[in-house]
């Protein structure tokens, strides 16, 4: 068998026939096989859901028990026999619980990436490199201009703000899941170890790290009844409330963000953010390209981000690939 015979990409997604189920598909499906918890790959009203542990905590937190008919799960590293199909995870180092699903029948292996990061995370596993004959890759910074300095770097530019500033509140904007969580680790193994003020949005999902055995720290509740007490400290919110009156409330903030994409000098501007950290979740364009050799994949699929460009350096190493452009995954979780 070829291992494209083992995945249709189809409008609603990624679609096994051996298997009868779908990957990360964007409308509601009989039996789903998600690979993390973000709203652009795990939709609710699926019939059966099938996903990592971690993921079905995230899932029930951002979604309700009763978003899906059912839900199994899977741990990394275990085998299910679906149909005439064998299902696996491995890690993909995105987010917790984020896994590449790894679909095999007829001596053909295909891996389905899911989104997924190669720098080290104190919150999640690493990305593991799975050999397989068919690779769907993500290419949110699939162009060469983004190469992602340390994130050790970057934090340590979050401090030396402080420092600089003890009178002010640093307003960080970060994603709700996955990245409030990494930065608040990530501060934390770089001596950070005063209080972190969090925007009741974030409580939920830090609550699902902490059940699930991942240390963040002491975090408290950024209220403004307390706004003299914010002062020299780190407040993490999401993005839309720090363009929000809720930020006014804070004292002479310091508006920053942790985003890959705080590399366009011009998306920092528009958001109106004074310090800018470049800290993703995705793989930049080197990752991305050492990922595409390490599995040795003859055929490779890119979905969302700039597709073209690393089809174009897959042509140029020799290898098959084409571009999916399937409707629904975006970057709005980076």
């Amino acid at each position: 068998m070829r291992a494209t015979d083992l995945l249709e990409s189809r409008p609603d997604g990624l679609y096994c026939p051996q298997g009868d189920f779908w990957i990360d598909p964007v409308r509601p499906k009989p039996r789903a096989v998600v690979t993390h918890g973000h709203a652009d790959h795990c939709r609710p009203g699926h019939e059966a859901l099938l996903v990592t542990p971690e993921t079905a905590r995230i899932a029930a937190a951002r979604y309700g028990a009763g978003a899906f008919g059912a839900v199994e799960t899977l741990r990394c590293g275990e085998t299910l026999r679906i149909g005439d199909a064998t299902l696996r995870f491995a890690p993909a180092g995105h987010v917790l619980g984020s896994a590449q699903a790894v679909i095999e029948a007829g001596g053909a292996r295909a891996v389905v990436s899911g989104d997924y990061k190669r720098r080290p995370d104190p919150t999640c596993a690493d990305f593991e490199p799975v050999p397989c004959d068919l690779f769907v890759t993500e290419a949110t910074f699939g162009l060469p201009v983004f190469r992602h300095p340390p994130t050790e770097t970057e934090v340590g530019k979050l401090l030396a703000s402080l420092a600089r500033f003890p009178e002010r509140a640093h307003a960080v904007g970060v994603y709700a899941l996955g990245k409030a969580q990494r930065l608040a680790a990530e501060l934390r193994r770089a001596g950070w170890d005063r209080p972190i003020f969090i925007h009741g949005a974030l409580q939920k999902l830090c609550d699902v790290y902490r059940d699930l055995g991942v240390d963040l720290g002491p975090l408290e509740p950024a209220t403004a009844k307390e706004k003299d007490r914010l002062r020299g400290e780190i407040v993490l919110a999401p993005p839309s409330a720090l363009a929000d009156r809720w930020a006014r409330r804070l004292p002479d903030p310091v508006i920053c963000a942790a985003s890959g994409w705080m590399q366009v000098r011009q998306r920092a501007k528009q958001r109106g953010v004074e310090l800018a950290m470049v800290i993703s979740d995705h793989a930049d364009w080197d990752e991305l390209c050492a990922t595409l050799r390490e599995t040795g994949a003859e055929t490779v699929w890119v979905t969302h981000g700039a597709e073209e460009a690393l089809c174009r350096w897959c042509a140029l190493a020799g290898v098959d690939a084409r571009p999916l452009s399937i409707f629904g995954l975006g970057d709005e979780e980076e």
